[in-house]
């Protein structure tokens, strides 16, 4: 970086702070920003990074360390919950995508390695980001979410397994195949089975006693990471994958979530330096084609993405919104293309003109879907008229209530909903419980009530409840949208008897009284009256002496609110 290399770190530093902050304020995110200051301060821009071993070295920090969270909090249920929907999706959208998009690069003139690694690239998907997006706006627990969180863990451990591949073969070298195919299988068995003997009988012992320090957690969780990252390396497999295992051998620990919060400021710090490093060795020989090139390929992904996401979801019978929501979330690609196509040119089978390539759409791609994201509804609205088409009917019927009669029917059995269901059924009436999580439906063990697969957001599903017999339709599910859309299809059924929908905010319960609910249920706020009631009992509310236990009063409301309402 020249002989003034602390100052000269010190004003990229600066540079990707305030190309951060422009981000935030433009709503985009900070990958988008890290991707600019690679371009602007490598030799394509102002020439102050080349590709060199400092920087390279904190580029490969920041890949271990994404993986290593990657598989940290690997949540192999969330697949299981979510049932063949997140597999179909996620498989069905690769396959779909890396076809059509090699059949598009080579039209475009590419070679076959250069089309396949560009085609491979385009499929996945950023789960950071998603995430990220989708818990801002409150949505990871919504249908839609939980599904696409579901096909985003397939996608994530598909591109470990394709780097795997990559790697592993990419370096083989001998003339006998059939010997080098075998060789890399026992070298990757074996480091499977050494992490799998790890997690199983010293982690658990050894974490418990490093997590009584925080710090110490920390460093033992970098260190680890590191170390197996380079043993897999050592063993020509990646180090990403080897950071990727070592993750998921911690995944089963109790500290994980505190560990995997400590470390996402450092992934996202070090991550600027593989940006950079990257930025530090694009080559945009012929602009003007790869700009062409780019916004074919970035146009596909935009549209070709989401739109294979609602046709599979539509041949499962989920509805076109639900679908639609969904199949916004894949509208780019990912950080994981990037690495890949670094690996590409590590390993020699591309060139920095397809890197760059890659980069390219994955700004173009990043940056439309981000808004594509965070004004999904509105979108929808505008054009779901047009997309009905693609809508199936014929849902499989709820047969518990073909064959039994019901005095009501609540939405969910999360906290509240479960301890509601529970309550009306211990007092002798008769539930039909709906949830969209199959792990609570075959959990449900309840005294009289009854538990079926649907959704809210289905309001098709509404055709096969025993509506015309129930005395009152529960919503415990607290969201304006979905409720606003439930009650509107209730009434078009010809739903006649009450209501109650649940509102967490005093703004979410007027409009759902203005919609017209019989009867909105406001968890947090009988909480907190029933908590008032308490202390006024024990002569404690308003004395304002006993300020620890006025805390802990409002605490309790706030976190444990909806149950203790329920």
């Amino acid at each position: 970086m020249g002989a003034h290399a602390f100052g000269l770190f010190a004003v990229i530093l600066a540079i990707a702070a305030g190309a951060a902050l422009i981000a935030t304020r433009l709503r985009q995110p900070l990958i988008v920003a890290f991707i600019g200051v690679g371009i602007l301060v490598g030799p394509t821009g102002t020439g102050w990074v080349v590709a060199d071993g400092t920087i390279e070295l904190l580029a490969r920090m920041g890949i271990a360390i994404l993986l290593f969270l990657v598989g940290l909090r690997l949540d192999l249920h969330l697949i299981r919950s979510t049932g063949p929907i997140a597999l179909a999706t996620g498989l069905g959208q690769i396959v779909f995508t890396s076809g059509v998009g090699f059949l598009i690069a080579v039209a475009l003139g590419m070679d076959t390695v250069s089309a396949l690694y560009v085609a491979v690239a385009l499929t996945f998907s950023s789960t950071i980001i998603i995430v990220k997006l989708l818990s801002d706006k409150r949505e990871l627990e919504h249908l839609h979410g939980r599904i696409a969180v579901g096909f985003l863990i397939v996608q994530d451990i598909v591109v470990v397994l394709v780097m795997i591949v990559l790697t592993a073969f990419g370096r083989t070298t001998g003339d006998n195949l059939v010997l080098d195919v075998s060789l890399v299988f026992a070298k990757g068995l074996g480091l499977v089975a050494g992490i799998a003997v790890l997690s199983r009988y010293v982690l658990p012992w050894l974490s418990h006693h490093i997590a009584r320090s925080q710090e110490l957690l920390l460093l033992f969780g970098i260190a680890y990471a590191v170390s197996v990252a380079a043993f897999s390396d050592w063993l020509g497999f990646s180090s990403e994958v080897g950071a990727f295992l070592a993750g998921v051998s911690l995944a089963g620990t109790p500290y994980r979530d505190a560990l995997g919060a400590r470390l996402v400021s450092l992934r996202d710090f070090l991550l600027l330096f593989f940006f950079l490093d990257l930025g530090s060795r694009l080559e945009f020989t012929d602009a003007t084609r790869q700009i062409t090139e780019a916004l074919v390929l970035s146009v596909f992904v935009l549209v070709g993405n989401p739109l294979i996401v609602v046709l599979i979801m539509a041949a499962m019978r989920y509805p076109v919104r639900v679908g639609f929501l969904a199949g916004l979330t894949v509208a780019q690609i990912s950080e994981f293309s990037l690495i890949l196509a670094a690996l590409g040119l590590s390993l020699g089978h591309i060139t920095n003109a397809t890197v760059g390539l890659i980069t390219v759409v994955g700004i173009i791609t990043i940056g439309a879907s981000t808004y594509l994201i965070l004004y999904s509804h509105t979108i929808y609205e505008r054009i779901k008229h047009r997309i009905a088409v693609f809508e199936r009917r014929g849902h499989h019927r709820a047969t518990s209530g073909d064959r039994e009669t019901f005095d009501g029917i609540v939405y969910g059995l999360g906290r509240f909903g479960g301890h509601l269901a529970e309550r009306l059924g211990g007092t002798g009436h008769r539930v039909l419980a709906v949830d969209f999580d199959p792990h609570r439906v075959s959990a449900n063990d309840r005294t009289q009530v009854s538990a079926v697969f649907g959704s809210a957001e289905d309001l098709h599903f509404l055709e096969t409840l025993p509506l015309s017999t129930v005395r009152y339709v529960i919503s415990t599910i607290p969201v304006a949208e979905i409720n606003k859309a439930l009650l509107q299809g209730l009434r078009h059924h010809g739903y006649r008897g009450v209501v109650a929908l649940t509102a967490h905010t005093a703004r979410d319960a007027a409009l759902l009284r203005e919609a017209g609910a019989d009867v909105v249920l406001e968890p947090f706020a009988a909480a907190a009256d029933a908590t008032t009631e308490a202390l006024d009992r024990l002569g404690l509310h308003g004395g304002g002496h006993d300020d620890a236990g006025g805390h802990d009063a409002g605490g309790h409301d706030d976190r444990d609110g909806p149950g203790t309402a329920g």
